[in-house]
């Protein structure tokens, strides 16, 4: 009698513990809207970005042509068949004609409208989830960041967060709970994929200097920024440490009981904005507060929640929509077997997903940090000859720095692409120098190209195309206290010489990639 009353006295906090996980009591149906209405906004950024940029980048006289990578594509798998498969997009069927690009943007503006006005449907998730997937996969390096996978991973389990048969904003039956877990475990992926490829990665994560460097060479800084980057070293270490803990020992509570998971959720979510203040990340920190949101329950939003759009139901899921929730779940358990091989290696990549769908994949950002902000700007001139007195009009980009006068902008959640991709050509310049699609869009320009000209902030020759373009390099800095403008820059070299649109390198480079 002694042994079982101790034996009960022992298990009595593993019961409570698992009572806890599993306690059916707890509803999400706020959840889930909170959940949709946030991942509808993104998705709806993100059409928008698409139907503005997605022509001039990828369309028939793009920079880098959807046709021809699908050419590509289809010609290494073996067959066209082949390729759809290795690569899923619509556009294998329907083309990739501009009219194409934009019709597929336009339907996701209108799907996620219809979702964030409170529509909650399945079949909604699915296709938005099957047209963003279409246009990663026809982006090439312009949607290759690490938040366009994590975007088709979040979209794919709010299919089966949502009921079938319903548009209903709160649907009368709740969300199957296996659902909220994977996105507690998308987070839990996130964050510390995050903080262990920041930890491997650069020593200045270690010696908490980073962000000493990171609000001034981040890839479009904000005013916040400039503020930020002037903050004493003390601040920045304090920023270093608050980030390790919350992408490294915070992730550990988001599957732990309520009180310990909602705590969890509050830094999850106030890190986030955080980082949305502080810097122009496109719509990655808005995406990544998503599945930070599964953290709280019902009894946790109703404390904050308006009373009209409270949802008193206890119905569970449906047992057709469980079984769906299962197979899902047993799906991400056999895809995160990589992931978690990923997080525990030394030599873990930063964002990668393993399969054709981008349902599971490995996340990160900023594994290394630049210590000073080097820019490639475009200049043109009208001149039949050039030398050392040629006058060289600039051409800006909507939120890159260039004129040191201008304000930084405040754009997040939107997502200048071509400002993006230009960060990241000093980087590979002294060894590989200038990359082929820059070269090309250097061809645009000689041509007078309307698409390419709607990536610009402005056009130094509105009335005819430049005769001659070049790329030149400077180091920038944020001014310091007496120093007027927002930047100080310095000339450091050469990115592309000038060229014109009959230069032999030029139209050798044009051949070769099969470029009109």
């Amino acid at each position: 009698m002694q042994d079982d009353a101790l034996s009960a006295i022992l298990a009595t906090p593993e019961r409570r513990l698992l009572a806890q996980l599993f306690d059916r009591s707890v509803t999400y149906n706020l959840t889930r809207f909170a959940i949709l209405r946030l991942l509808a906004f993104v998705y709806l950024v993100a059409f928008t970005v698409a139907y503005t940029q997605l022509v001039p980048l990828v369309g028939e006289r793009g920079v880098l042509p959807a046709d021809q990578y699908l050419h590509r594509v289809a010609f290494y798998e073996g067959s066209r068949s082949a390729g759809a498969w290795s690569s899923p997009s619509l556009f294998w069927w329907i083309g990739t004609s501009d009219a194409a690009l934009r019709g597929v943007s336009l339907a996701g503006i209108v799907l996620s409208a219809s979702a964030l006005l409170g529509a909650t449907n399945a079949l909604i998730q699915l296709a938005m989830w099957a047209l963003y997937l279409s246009i990663v996969h026809v982006g090439q390096l312009f949607y290759g960041y690490g938040w366009e996978a994590q975007l088709c991973e979040t979209g794919f389990l709010a299919v089966v967060l949502c009921p079938l048969t319903t548009l209903r904003p709160l649907p009368a039956r709740g969300p199957p709970v296996v659902v909220i877990w994977l996105f507690r475990w998308l987070i839990v992926r996130v964050m510390l994929g995050a903080g262990l490829v920041k930890l491997r990665g650069d020593p200045c994560w270690r010696d908490l200097t980073c962000l000493a460097y990171h609000y001034e060479t981040q890839p479009i800084p904000s005013p916040i920024s400039a503020m930020l980057s002037r903050a004493p070293l003390w601040f920045h270490q304090l920023g270093v440490a608050t980030n390790h803990f919350v992408e490294l020992a915070v992730p550990f509570f988001v599957q732990a009981p309520r009180r310990s998971r909602h705590v969890a959720g509050v830094f999850l979510v106030a890190f986030q904005v955080f980082l949305i203040v502080s810097g122009n990340l496109s719509f990655l920190n808005w995406l990544t507060i998503v599945p930070a949101l599964a953290c709280f329950d019902d009894r946790a939003w109703s404390r904050v929640w308006p009373r009209r759009l409270r949802c008193a139901t206890t119905a569970r899921a449906s047992d057709a929509h469980r079984r769906a929730s299962y197979v899902l779940g047993f799906v991400v358990c056999l895809l995160s077997i990589n992931v978690v091989s990923n997080l525990l290696s030394p030599n873990q990549a930063m964002n990668r997903t393993y399969d054709r769908f981008e349902l599971v994949g490995t996340y990160g950002a900023f594994g290394v940090v630049s210590r000073e902000r080097f820019e490639i700007i475009l200049e043109g001139t009208d001149a039949e000859a050039i030398d050392e007195q040629t006058e060289w009009r600039e051409y800006e980009l909507p939120c890159k720095p260039g004129d040191v006068a201008r304000r930084p902008c405040v754009l997040t959640p939107f997502h200048h692409r071509l400002d993006w991709q230009m960060w990241f050509l000093p980087f590979t310049a002294e060894r590989f120098g200038p990359e082929e699609w820059f070269v090309h869009l250097v061809s645009m320009i000689l041509d007078g190209d309307q698409g390419v000209k709607s990536l610009f902030a402005n056009d130094p020759f509105p009335n005819h195309p430049p005769r001659w373009v070049r790329a030149e390099t400077y180091r920038y800095r944020f001014t310091r206290s007496g120093e007027t403008g927002w930047w100080v820059r310095e000339h450091t070299g050469q990115y592309l010489r000038p060229m014109r649109r009959d230069d032999p390198d030029l139209i050798e480079i044009m051949r070769e990639q099969g470029w009109k």
